[in-house]
Order: structure tokens, then C-alpha cells, then sequence
């Protein structure tokens, strides 16, 4: 019977790395960018600070999410690196929109999607597809827990569809997205460096 559950990656070295890096990444610019969510649904639209929160997030989100791509190589296969190279792409477009935003003082997402027009659709759009296929080759892989590639291919539909609700709504919406992020961060950070074998460590064994 196959394992169920997380396996190694065929690449210790570089999880070794990098792995915890892209783990902290991905735990702390989720949190921070829930945090933002929750300050514009406080406020009742945008505000310096909360967009300027948005704006790190957002930032970041691109890399980490190509390193977890990276982690899970080669068991992501294709579908993963499309995934992960639309999703990055979708959200260097919506870092972007933040800065208008700041320029132009937008109030809210309305008058943002109202400066873009059709454009904030279409990388919506762009966003739920890259997201699924994350989601969904994080689950095959089996290299990160499969219930947090589970949890954004659910979580990017959500915040696609909480878009149309109540700001409290949306709130929770992008809650399963942000918690999808930081289950894969926390897996990361969990596990223990293995113990190097002696050829690793360079070691020289001497005849007796």
C-alpha cells in the first residue's frame, strides 16, 4: 500500500537550505496579509497603512511560492511549475494594483476594479486557475501534508466567489487561502535536518 502521508523530497541538499526560509516566508507573509484583510474590513476600505501591509504581503508571495514549488520538485511534476510560475505572475500583477492604489488614493477594491477595468478579471481569473493547479499537484505530490494543497485549491475559489459577498465573508474567504500558505510554511519548519552520514561529513576512515 502507498504511504499516505508526507514523503522526502529527492533533493535533501536543497531542502536543507532553503526549506526553513521558504517555511517562515510562507508562515509570516500569510499571517501579514490576513492582517491587512482584517484591518480594510475594520476600516471599511483602504488605508495607508493596511495597503502598505498589503503591499509586503503581496510582495512576497511570488517567491515563497517558488520555493515551494522548489521543495517538491520532482514529485510536483508540470502541472505544479505552472501553478506556481501563474500564481507568482498574478500576484507581481496585484503588488502592482497596490501601488495605484497608494497613487490614486483609491477608497476601496471597488474604485480599484474600476481604475483596471477588465484587467482585474481577467488575473482573477488567472489566479483561481494557478491556484487549483497548485493545489491540486501539492495534493499528488505528497511531499507537503496533502490537506494544504487541499485547503487553496478551496481557498482560491472561495476568495473568487466571496468577492460577489459581505466584507466579513470575504474575510474568511481569504482566511482558507492564507491558512493553506501557512500549514505548507509549518510543515517546512517542522521537520528535523536529517543526520548527515559519514560521507557526507567528509569523514576519513583509516585502515586499523
Amino acid at each position: 500500500m502507498p504511504s499516505t502521508g508526507p514523503r522526502e523530497t529527492s533533493t535533501p541538499g536543497h531542502e536543507v537550505t532553503f526549506a526553513p526560509a521558504v517555511g517562515l516566508a510562507a508562515v509570516v507573509f500569510s499571517a501579514i496579509y490576513f492582517v491587512s484583510d482584517l484591518l480594510e474590513l475594520a476600516h471599511g476600505g483602504f488605508s495607508t497603512p493596511q495597503l502598505v501591509l498589503t503591499y509586503v504581503a503581496e510582495a512576497a508571495i511570488p517567491l515563497f511560492v517558488i520555493g515551494l514549488y522548489a521543495v517538491q520538485r520532482p514529485h510536483i511534476g508540470r502541472l505544479g511549475l505552472l501553478g506556481a510560475v501563474g500564481y507568482a505572475y498574478v500576484y507581481v500583477f496585484f503588488t502592482g494594483t497596490v501601488l495605484l492604489a497608494l497613487v490614486e488614493r483609491s477608497p476601496d477594491w471597488d474604485a480599484l476594479v474600476g481604475d483596471l477595468g477588465p484587467w482585474a478579471t481577467v488575473h482573477g481569473l488567472l489566479m483561481v486557475l494557478a491556484g487549483s493547479a497548485f493545489g491540486v499537484s501539492t495534493v499528488r505530490a505528497g511531499v507537503l501534508p496533502r490537506w494544504t494543497g487541499l485547503l487553496l485549491l478551496v481557498g482560491v475559489v472561495l476568495v473568487a466567489v466571496g468577492s460577489l459577498l459581505p466584507g466579513a465573508v470575504q474575510l474568511l474567504c481569504a482566511a482558507v487561502r492564507d491558512l493553506a500558505f501557512a500549514g505548507m510554511g509549518l510543515s517546512l519548519l517542522s521537520r528535523t535536518r536529517p543526520t548527515p552520514t559519514s560521507t557526507e561529513r567528509g569523514d576519513v576512515h583509516v585502515p586499523a
